[in-house]
């Protein structure tokens, strides 16, 4: 089957997006569409089989690398076949893998999952009752199993915060890593895929509220005034924040989870930085 030379795999929450658009700009670099297939994860897309997958590469110039980025492939355990799967394709791609300080990707992950009405309740009963939250915070353990199957030295670990930074320095980093030099950072993409209204959805969201024609009856026969406050009705009004104690045990499971990816990466300083310096 064909297979991708590299593979953004996560985590979520960590700009992933906004690096594949920057790859998938460069000439020499072909991005799937979409860039986040989900081929080797998803039970219901990878029965699509060998064909489907290597279809969204058909687009792929001869050299180019070829490039998909799948967030639910740092998933473990919503999505334990991955690794499993990948290996049997005989893929062997260049893994780049983007962290963040933990309790930041977390809230953030929360705000996304209340965004799409799956997660109903405030911030800290959510910590307690949907484990993903936590579960794809711990770097360490998400990417632990990655590296038996194919090395340390296959994997790129990359911080969002030194990609806000200076993001021309982490992709020139990423350029060196895939073995194509002089990539550029283009100012104009922006950030891709990130939330900020904190808009909650509901069922029909699209077509009451994405939809052009809707959009335009509503502007003409709905007061503003109406229309902002039920739009304030639906919206996050202001960044969640933790209790103390819940950040407190955040904090002590995260500082272990960070020992672990260190031992991994121990030349990657940004990762002391991380978890010293951080809202842990």
């Amino acid at each position: 089957m064909t297979v991708p030379d590299v593979i953004i795999i996560g985590a979520m929450k960590c700009a992933t997006s906004t690096l594949a658009a920057q790859l998938g700009a460069q000439d020499g670099v072909f991005l799937t569409q979409p860039k986040e297939p989900n081929f080797f994860s998803d039970d219901d897309i990878y029965a699509k089989g060998a064909e489907w997958y290597g279809a969204l590469f058909e687009g792929a110039g001869a050299g180019d690398i070829k490039l998909e980025a799948s967030t639910h492939y740092s998933k473990r355990p919503t999505y334990p076949h991955t690794i499993a799967r990948l290996q049997a394709s005989g893929a062997r791609p260049k893994l780049i893998y983007i962290v963040r300080d933990p309790v930041d990707r977390l809230v953030s992950h929360y705000i996304h999952e209340w965004t799409q009405g799956v997660i109903p309740c405030g911030l800290d009963e959510a910590v307690q009752s949907f484990p993903e939250l936590i579960e794809y915070s711990l770097y360490g353990k998400q990417i632990t199993p990655w590296i038996d199957a194919f090395g340390a030295d296959a994997i790129l670990l990359l911080t969002m915060e030194d990609m806000t930074k200076d993001p021309q320095v982490v992709l020139s980093r990423v350029g060196s890593f895939i073995g194509h030099d002089n990539l550029e950072w283009f100012t104009t993409l922006g950030r891709v895929n990130a939330s900020s209204e904190r808009i909650k959805r509901f069922p029909f969201h699209r077509i009451l509220f994405d939809n052009k024609i809707a959009q335009t009856l509503r502007r003409s026969f709905v007061p503003k005034s109406l229309r902002d406050a039920l739009k304030a009705k639906r919206q996050m009004q202001a960044r969640p924040v933790l209790s103390a104690d819940i950040r407190a045990g955040l904090r002590d499971i995260f500082a272990a989870d960070g020992r672990i990816l260190a031992g991994h990466f121990p030349r990657e300083t940004a990762i002391e930085d991380l978890y010293s310096k951080g809202s842990i």
